[in-house]
């Protein structure tokens, strides 16, 4: 009985178009199926700090919105509190009970209140009441746990899209707000808000505001038309395969597009200066709350429909306009998430920033950010998406912090801040000549990690020895189909070109995981550990042998190609593509008509069961690579793109850092050389404890080069190694990091380890 309430209960708040609906929805599903007299929900207005009775199925209906406790006070702070259950079978007796006259709950005794969690965080708290004295049964206890944990997505979901004010006052839409995130790439950004949502996703499409009405009711008009065509065209397609009965639903479609139903209140959302595609989002919202509501079960049904006839609307408007990609100067891009794909097809020069409600700060798009230098804040839980459309925002990138409609004082702290940025960029230009050598004469070669061609030519710019690590699935993320052999040969010569003399590491096409082609997406449910990088391309050795063909064409009297293999987990993976190898030169050889040296052959050590089978693979490969982003993840089994467990994800940590060290150890016996092409490559601090590790080259971002390469030339590598030495003692990432910072700063060098500090709050 339980399970099959259950079951509704979470299909019911899901059909619910806005959290307020699946508020109302769950409270009375939640009575009826416990048997009990009053459910409430209070929710956590966090810069208040008070809970918010938002919904209510027994108390008196005037104090929902109205009624508030302080997160210490009643019993609905002794749960958020205590982060637990309480059970009570006489609340009034409990010194922590708290009287609230307008909510009229002196008349009931029982009480059961359960915190709502996310990500370790109280969101709020549901409390279910009895009017005689009574134990809920751990069955019961049970039961609204699990309907908790449900809702504790949705809320956070909901805060994230703007579907959600638990503020008792609501700030006018041009009040200054303050959300915060985690950091992805560092940097100050003060612009205009430009929202980018997926196809025919309605709940993420923002409200905007229009000049032109009689232009947006022509543009509705048009795909209104259409709507109806297909709807139509469906109905006859049918007509042989389905009885009129079942075809009944067309017409009930054509009733809603009846333009004295649906369509009359979208054109009346337009006129009052909603776009079209506002429009259609508020009614259908606004109807399914209704419908989702009404206890007729055949009138419920059709909230499905609405949303799938909201869906064609808004994908028919979609298609005829493309103002969402284009974007002005200083525009600071937002949306839930935002694809590599998405982010590369817009003209990088007026992106600003980039803040996303969801993601983490390794994730693919996150490292092409951090190449580009374009400010990133990421997991924004809160950020109302939908309202936030062409409105005025900073983002500090530094501390993960974003201000929306700022004051004046705040904008010019803020523009002051990036001039002295801009400065210390200028500062820095004097390093782009200098060799990276130590105090103590020790030489630490810098490469450069490239995708793109901006990254090239920073990189060489800025001195790098080399590149490091090629992205090669990135030319591929950015068409329509898998590029062809020729496609990639001259992509692949202007990378070996202007690095012509310097060694140039290709790492073969890495897909899966945070890694999707627009054309070729691979559903799993665990990525990370599914069908990507080298175990993709050995199923597909056409895709696999025609890429190592064009880079091979490319090297033709360049000869500084060196291959890389990603995701190696054994011995046979790496025999079968050097067999692919040796026959596509062979290949090429008597194409060209020309000799070609043998490329150098890496491996990239990504996997923690390569680390057992090292010896091996040095007898087969020339020069290994560290790839400590994915190596960090499978060490701590971290999903480096899961918000929730993102605070887990930790270079600092002893295991990656005790890892790396022995792993260098062991090239070294094998006199096989191995570099380092992850993120730690690129931050100062790391980098100085990479350095004293051994690592033969460091390759990362063009942003990062200079700063590394400042700190490198100042610090001596025997204090480098005694730093190393003591870190490796300590078994705390924290401590460990914090080790790091201060003996940066002790060496002068602490704005490159903490820019957050110039930053304010």
């Amino acid at each position: 009985m339980q399970i099959e309430s259950l079951r509704k209960i979470v299909q019911d708040v899901d059909a619910a178009p806005n959290l307020h609906a699946a508020l109302e929805v769950m409270v009375q599903l939640v009575a009826e199926a416990m048997e009990t007299e009053v459910c409430s929900v209070y929710l956590l207005d966090e810069r208040n700090q008070r809970y918010i009775l938002m919904a209510s199925v027994g108390l008196n209906a005037d104090s929902v919105g109205e009624v508030s406790l302080s997160t210490t006070e009643g019993l609905v702070g002794l749960v958020g509190q205590r982060e637990e259950i309480v059970s009570l079978e006489d609340a009034s007796s409990h010194p922590r009970f708290r009287y609230l006259p307008e909510t009229g709950e002196e008349r009931y005794s029982a009480f059961l209140g359960v915190p709502i969690m996310y990500r370790r965080k109280v969101m709020g708290v549901m409390v279910v009441q009895h009017r005689e004295r009574r134990a809920f049964s751990e069955a019961a206890e049970s039961f609204l746990v699990t309907l908790c944990a449900q809702l504790s997505g949705a809320i956070a979901h909901a805060h994230a899209v703007g579907q959600v004010d638990v503020f008792r006052k609501p700030n006018s839409a041009s009040s200054p707000q303050v959300f915060q995130g985690v950091s992805g790439a560092g940097g100050i950004a003060i612009g205009r808000a430009v929202v980018l949502y997926p196809p025919a996703d309605l709940s993420l499409v923002p409200d905007r505001k229009i000049d032109d009405v009689k232009s947006e009711l022509v543009v509705f008009k048009d795909a209104l038309e259409i709507v109806r065509k297909d709807i139509r065209d469906l109905d006859e397609k049918m007509q042989k395969a389905l009885l009129e009965d079942e075809r009944a639903l067309f017409s009930v479609y054509l009733r809603m597009l009846d333009d004295h139903a649906l369509p009359a209140e979208i054109n009346a959302k337009i006129k009052a200066g909603n776009w079209a595609q506002g429009a259609v989002r508020a009614v259908i919202d606004q109807h399914t709350a209704h419908f989702a509501q009404m206890k007729d079960e055949y009138l419920r049904e059709r909230v499905a429909d609405l949303r799938d006839l909201g869906r064609r609307l808004l994908a028919r408007l979609q298609a005829s306009d493309s103002q969402h990609r284009e974007i002005g100067e200083e525009s600071i891009l937002i949306g839930e998430e935002i694809s590599t794909a998405m982010l590369v097809e817009l003209p990088l020069d007026n992106v600003a920033a980039i803040v996303t409600t969801e993601g983490a700060a390794n994730s693919h798009m996150v490292i092409v950010a951090r190449a580009l230098g374009i400010p990133t804040v990421i997991g924004v839980t809160e950020l109302p998406t939908t309202s936030l459309d062409d409105v005025e925002m900073i983002v500090d990138a530094h501390q993960g912090r974003i201000f929306v409609h700022p004051i004046r004082q705040l904008r010019q702290r803020y523009k002051e801040i990036q001039k002295e940025e801009q400065q210390a960029a200028q500062d820095l230009k004097a390093y782009e000549r200098r060799e990276t050598i130590t105090p103590d004469g020790h030489v630490m070669p810098l490469y450069v990690n490239t995708g793109l061609m901006i990254d090239v030519i920073r990189g060489a710019q800025r001195g790098a020895k080399g590149v490091g690590l090629y992205r090669s699935e990135i030319p591929f993320m950015l068409r329509e189909r898998f590029p062809g052999e020729e496609e990639q040969r001259l992509i692949y010569r202007q990378q070996l070109s202007h690095f012509a003399g310097k060694p140039v590491v290709m790492r073969t096409l890495d897909i899966g995981a945070d890694k999707d082609l627009p054309y070729f997406s691979i559903e799993e449910e665990n990525a990370a550990l599914g069908w990507r990088g080298i175990r993709f391309t050995l199923d597909h050795p056409e895709i696999f042998s025609a890429q190592m063909r064009a880079m091979l064409k490319a090297s033709i009297g360049l000869n500084n190609l060196h291959i890389l293999f990603p995701m190696i987990t054994s011995v046979s993976e790496v025999e079968e593509s050097l067999y692919l190898l040796d026959r596509s030169l062979h290949e090429v050889q008597e194409e060209e008509q020309v000799k070609i040296n043998k490329p150098k052959v890496g491996v990239m050590i990504e996997v923690p069961s390569v680390l057992s089978i090292i010896d091996e693979l040095s007898e087969l490969v020339d020069f290994f690579s560290v790839g400590s982003n994915d190596l960090t993840q499978y060490l701590l089994a971290v999903d480096r793109n899961n918000p929730r467990v993102a605070t887990l994800y930790n270079h600092y940590h002893p295991a990656v850092l005790r890892t790396l060290n022995q792993l260098v150890k062991r090239c070294r016996e094998l006199d096989r050389p191995v570099s380092i092409c992850g993120e730690m490559a690129g931050d100062p601090g790391t980098a100085a404890l990479m350095m004293a590790m051994g690592f033969n080259a460091l390759s990362m971002s063009s942003s990062n080069i200079l700063k590394v390469r400042k700190a490198l030339i100042q610090i001596p590598l025997t204090e480098a190694q005694q730093l190393l030495a003591e870190v490796l003692k300590m078994d705390n990432p924290a401590v460990i990091r914090s080790w790091v910072e201060m003996f940066m700063v002790n060496k002068g060098l602490g704005s490159l380890i903490k820019p957050a500090q110039k930053s304010l709050g």
